[in-house]
């Protein structure tokens, strides 16, 4: 079992990156529903990779949490990008966080292959300029970060046939700039780690689902077109299985981490040992793209996103793999498991019926 240090939340203040988007958001609404006073900060560009209302959305709902379960906790919003060294230096400065979850980040495999540069500004650039504020942190001997946590993604396995992915796996063959950025903010995470002694860890996400999600993720764009009347394009054949984990689980599960960073110890050198971590959040339970599919349909009729007699045959069109891809994601989560008590376990069925039933509400109602 990895040594842990443990943070109590309680007066803590948190700085989460990308705070508007889909993990960002229900994070800092979890953490403002704890019933312990905290001090919360959100930075978010609110970038229109996709559409900005579901940003704006996902905002209302941390002040409606703020005006209803967390009248103790403060929370501050501030517009702007982690790639800009001046604003991430100033909201270091000015508020001094104890916690920094990064989920900022350009998202997307296939958005990577047309559009590189918002990649290396936001994963590769935007990261050096969190870790630098860390590093700096301890400056004039003050207690700086106690815990940097990370995103980084399942698709750092890249075309490892060993399934499930274990942490433990090699990561050296990524098949897109998307996973060759998140591969880096390990690397750089470790080597910060090592040099100036900063807790971190990084969580490797499974593909990530729900309510308000990122619609560029494949149920959502799935129900868009189905409700639009177009045909919904399914790679590989359908033949791809997938670790979807519900975010209510991840959420859970970046909660618990934060509560404990890797334990800061000397090695014989009398340099530090990296306090350095790296956990798989996914299901642990991968299943078939067309299976998958077959839930969504079932429960967008169900959620009366689609009509009972509904021909989806008539919607479908079979692919080959497209550039990027891959044919499994599935996560090991043992050592989750084993450091945190902590498993996710929302079925498909109940995780999509509540994605069908905002769906509804969002655009139908």
């Amino acid at each position: 079992m990895s040594e842990k240090e443990k943070i109590e939340l309680e007066n803590k203040t948190i700085l989460v990156t990308g705070a508007a988007g889909f993990i960002g958001a229900n994070l800092v609404s979890k953490l403002l529903s704890l019933n312990v006073p905290l001090n919360i900060i959100g930075i978010d560009n609110l970038n229109d990779y996709y559409d900005v209302s579901i940003k704006e959305y996902r905002l209302k709902q941390i002040e409606n949490v703020i005006n209803t379960d967390s009248k103790n906790s403060n929370w501050t919003f501030i517009k702007g990008s982690i790639e800009n060294k001046l604003l991430v230096d100033d909201v270091f400065k000015k508020f001094e966080p104890d916690i920094v979850v990064n989920l900022a980040a350009q998202a997307g495999v296939r958005y990577s292959i047309s559009n590189p540069d918002e990649y290396i500004a936001s994963n590769l650039i935007g990261f050096y300029n969190i870790l630098e504020a860390c590093r700096h942190s301890y400056d004039k001997e003050k207690t700086g970060v106690l815990h940097l946590i990370y995103a980084s993604s399942s698709s750092v396995y890249g075309t490892n046939s060993k399934i499930p992915y274990s942490t433990d796996d090699k990561t050296d063959s990524p098949v897109s700039l998307y996973a060759a950025t998140k591969k880096s903010n390990e690397l750089m995470a470790h080597a910060y780690s090592k040099l100036y002694n900063i807790p971190s860890t990084g969580l490797r996400f499974f593909t990530v689902y729900g309510p308000a999600g990122r619609p560029d993720m494949a149920y959502f764009g799935f129900t868009d077109k189905l409700r639009n009347g177009d045909v919904i394009e399914i790679f590989n054949y359908g033949e791809c299985k997938r670790d979807f984990t519900f975010i209510d689980d991840i959420v859970e599960g970046v909660v618990r981490v934060i509560k404990s960073p890797p334990k800061k110890k000397m090695g014989e050198d009398k340099l530090p040992i990296p306090p350095y971590a790296i956990y798989n959040i996914g299901n642990n339970n991968p299943e078939n793209l067309l299976d998958f599919i077959t839930v969504l349909e079932e429960e967008l009729v169900h959620a009366g996103v689609l009509p009972q007699n509904y021909d989806f045959q008539k919607h479908k069109k079979l692919l080959p793999m497209q550039p990027g891809d891959v044919p499994i994601t599935y996560a090991d989560t043992s050592a989750l498991e084993r450091d945190f008590d902590f498993k996710p376990d929302t079925d498909l069925r109940s995780g999509l019926r509540k994605f069908a039933e905002w769906y509804k509400e969002f655009y139908i109602i």
